[in-house]
């Protein structure tokens, strides 16, 4: 099923590239009426397939991730706040049906305990290899800089949660063999910022980088979590 879901995402991939080509190609310069500010204007729906990809920090730097999903969001404001800050809140969401974060294989490590006073040292099962999930970012709360160019950049704040097939980070492993003190429930809140770049009327390819904090929240007896981890976005969007 795993090999299914990713090979499903690299066609999805494939698919997304060829159609930003196309539209790239086929694309002039925007009319007046077609320019990005003119079409957040209209207070649009914005949707498209997005991939995602990044690494964890400090003691996480080990850790990669992959995920494949859809974008939904929608214009609410009329233009606002003067020079620079000149632009409109949008309010998204992002569901993420596969979410993968890849770290290091199961191994035997030496851990430390004390008993009675005495300290010992036992050898305990420990890492996770990889790890299948969804992710969902219900709340994103973008703000677009607009202008009468190409690219709209933008800054945002969002906070999601993610599911996994087995309790997340890798922790000492239990006698069942899952991670323990753990959770398979993840909270994701995070910070971004990004920009559409409009290669014809309505649609347009989106990069993100976004800064994201897993963490349990203390669902389980211990929060090891993921205190930073760097997460790149590609996405193409329609804007209805």
């Amino acid at each position: 099923m795993t090999r299914f879901r990713t090979l499903a995402c690299a066609s999805a991939l494939l698919l997304l590239f060829s159609s930003v080509y196309k539209s790239r190609a086929q694309s002039g310069p925007a009319a007046p009426d077609q320019a990005p500010e003119a079409v957040l204007s209209r207070l649009p729906w914005e949707v498209g397939p997005v991939v995602q990809g990044g690494f964890g920090t400090g003691n996480r730097a080990s850790f990669k991730f992959f995920s494949a999903g859809v974008h939904l969001g929608k214009v609410l404001t009329n233009p606002a706040l003067p020079g620079i800050l000149h632009g409109q809140f949008e309010l998204a969401g992002e569901l993420f049906p596969l979410w993968q974060s890849y770290t290091p294989a199961p191994a035997l490590v030496p851990v430390g305990y004390v008993v009675d006073g005495q300290s010992n040292t036992a050898v305990v099962p420990f890492g996770g290899g990889t790890f299948t999930g969804v992710s969902i970012t219900p709340i994103i709360l973008r703000w677009n800089l607009i202008n009468h160019r190409r690219v709209t950049p933008w800054v945002q704040g969002a906070g999601g949660l993610i599911w996994t097939n087995h309790k997340y980070p890798p922790d000492y492993l239990v006698p069942h063999g899952e991670s323990g003190g753990t959770s398979v429930f993840n909270f994701t809140p995070q910070f971004g910022v990004g920009f559409n770049y409009f290669v014809k009327p309505k649609r347009s390819i989106s990069f993100a980088a976004n800064a994201v904090h897993i963490s349990s929240a203390s669902l389980g007896d211990r929060n090891p979590g993921v205190n930073a981890s760097v997460q790149f976005e590609l996405g193409y969007n329609w804007w209805k």
